[in-house]
């Protein structure tokens, strides 16, 4: 299975076991992963203003990238996944922003939304089968009590993102489940840890981020799991004194289960 993959800013940073971890175990499931050449960050967050086309170009770029190679392109990162999707959502039903677009990027053919934006955890349900990775799993994570944190990014708006029940989800269950450990389900693991506001109101993030750590534990959880590393440094940094929880990208447990070398590329 060959597809183009768009890594994104953080996880060539602050994020970078989230790609490691990705990168590793994709390659013992037989999945290639083909970096997108020359790509450039998705902005991060999506502009709902319907005028604004400058901020989205670089998403439709790497998405007429990915057409242009004839593959589906798989992300990582939740906030590159939502951009992403949602630049592929307007690109197709939105006719004067794609208009738009297209004139100002005067591509050889217009892009028109044909690429398929699929999430990792899509690619680990839906192409490999949570199934079949279970039958891969060399060490299992049995005991481990661990809580899935989906955050606000991965899966709204549920209408355009479509990878799963946006208030009942279960995809990072499934895929705890599949490891080998027991996951916990808590009311705030599809709640805004309130990342986006910590340069502004470092208090109110503190509090949201608090909110889902002390929920988690309340249930039993003594681990976290996420997709997104804004999640990750707000849950980590911003949580209040007596909240804290490990938390770890979802890639990390993926790779510790299937036996592949989870070293840091740096030595560290």
């Amino acid at each position: 299975m060959v597809f183009s993959y768009y890594p994104g800013c953080t996880l060539k940073n602050k994020a970078q076991r989230l790609d490691q971890c990705a990168r590793r175990s994709a390659q013992v499931l037989g999945i290639e992963l083909q970096e997108l050449p020359e790509w450039q960050c998705c902005g991060g967050a999506y502009s709902m203003a319907q005028d604004e086309i400058a901020s989205k170009l670089a998403a439709v770029r790497a998405l007429n990238g990915a057409k242009e190679l004839g593959q589906d392109l798989v992300t990582l990162c939740s906030a590159c996944h939502n951009v992403l999707k949602q630049a592929n959502h307007d690109m197709a039903e939105n006719e004067d922003f794609s208009r738009n677009a297209n004139n100002y990027m005067k591509l050889a053919e217009p892009y028109r939304g044909e690429t398929k934006v699929i999430h990792y955890l899509e690619l680990l349900r839906d192409q490999v089968g949570f199934e079949e990775l279970a039958k891969r799993v060399k060490n299992p994570l049995t005991g481990k009590k661990i809580g899935a944190y989906y955050g606000c990014l991965l899966l709204r708006p549920g209408k355009v993102m479509q990878m799963d029940n946006p208030e009942n989800p279960k995809i990072l269950e499934d895929f705890i489940r599949a490891l080998g450990a027991q996951p916990v389900v808590y009311a705030s693991r599809n709640e805004c840890c309130g990342g986006y506001v910590t340069l502004e109101d470092r208090a109110l993030a503190s509090k949201k981020s608090g909110a889902v750590l002390e929920d988690a534990a309340q249930m039993g959880a003594d681990l976290l799991v996420t997709a997104c590393p804004l999640c990750l440094y707000n849950l980590t940094k911003n949580a209040p004194t007596g909240h804290q929880l490990p938390v770890v990208y979802f890639t990390e447990l993926l790779a510790q289960a299937l036996g592949v070398d989870t070293a840091r590329e740096d030595g560290r």
